[in-house]
């Protein structure tokens, strides 16, 4: 058994070191060697804070408190489009991100999502997602592909009818040897997400990133993959086999992308189930360990709430898998099982 709590605390810790005020939060506290973070308030650094403190059992109560976190939320919305934007991801991300994050205030955002209602009729919508770049950035891609349904769905824009649309293209373009998205498009490239460096060896962990961000639509909807048995089979011969060297060994969104595609695969099959508890365990080990010697002061992607949030997930997601296993004077809530995208 592990106690997760003492990294929990340092995570609270780190929050409150990024209040500007009620409800408002910077996602970095300092420059890096670039010099492109937008330092003081910002989307990811407000919906983040919201996340997690959501998912360790400190998100706010008090009724004036939560009105200050919805209003800043919703002041980021462009009122002609209905988009969020910021400089680090595609407005689709963005406004899915801060709409999901309003919605654990049980809110919405203030301007209908204009930009994004020509991709309501069915064609335009086909049209879209048959033209992301599956092959060579698939992982970036997906914030598109994922965006677009949470954002539309969760603002009550989305009839269920476009989601049958949305779920039957998918359906039919899965991928019958791996279980990823897209059919045809799973092949070893050396694009990874917008945190990394450029790839040395090409892998198809991007492809299995991509498919996380249609994976929690899914589960979202309790909808049904189509090769789960496959999607296991690949997830664990990329860990097996170190497709993704940082994995485990990082603090950003690799880990809930390779945790949550094994757990909700294994889920709808129990495809390898013994095998694929132990590959989490051994994971969950490891990852663990790697948190607990980072410095939560100094550390850069500890102090990058956007990168911290997607950390603290893969625990959530890894303690729901592990029964017993990983202890927290509460138990960790993942927001995925509320509500879809990250």
């Amino acid at each position: 058994m592990r106690n997760l709590q003492p990294f929990l605390d340092q995570a609270v810790d780190i929050i409150e070191r990024h209040q500007l005020e009620t409800g408002a939060y910077s996602r970095w506290l300092w420059q890096d060697s670039t010099g492109s973070r937008q330092l003081g308030l910002n989307e990811y650094g407000c919906a983040d804070a919201a996340n997690i403190l959501y998912m360790v059992g400190r998100f706010p109560a008090d009724a004036g408190e939560r009105a200050e976190w919805v209003r800043h939320l919703q002041e980021f919305q462009h009122s002609d489009t209905g988009l969020f934007v910021e400089a680090t991801h595609h407005p689709f991300h963005t406004t899915a991100h801060c709409i999901a994050a309003l919605e654990l205030f049980e809110d919405k955002a203030v301007h209908p999502l204009t930009a994004m209602h020509p991709l309501l009729d069915k064609e335009a919508l086909w049209q879209f997602l048959g033209g992301l770049d599956w092959v060579n950035n698939p992982w970036t891609a997906s914030h598109q592909g994922a965006g677009v349904f949470a954002a539309l769905v969760l603002q009550g824009e989305a009839p269920l009818k476009w989601q049958d649309w949305y779920f039957e293209w998918l359906y039919e373009n899965a991928d019958p040897e791996t279980g990823f998205w897209r059919k045809g498009a799973v092949r070893p490239t050396l694009h990874a997400d917008s945190f990394s460096k450029p790839l040395s060896v090409p892998t198809v962990f991007p492809h299995l990133a991509s498919t996380f961000h249609y994976l929690f639509n899914h589960e979202y909807a309790h909808r049904p993959l189509r090769y789960p048995d496959k999607m296991v089979d690949t997830c664990l011969s990329i860990y097996r086999n170190h497709e993704w060297e940082s994995l485990g060994h990082s603090v950003s969104f690799a880990e809930i992308d390779w945790t949550y595609c094994l757990t909700r695969s294994l889920r709808q099959c129990g495809h390898r189930f013994e095998e694929a508890k132990a590959a989490l365990r051994d994971f969950a080990n490891e990852f663990i360990e790697y948190l607990e010697m980072l410095d939560p002061i100094t550390d850069d992607g500890l102090n990058d709430l956007h990168r911290l949030f997607g950390c603290i997930c893969a625990l959530a997601e890894l303690q729901a898998a592990l029964p017993g296993e990983l202890r927290s004077d509460k138990p960790l809530k993942l927001v995925l099982d509320r509500r879809p995208f990250i």
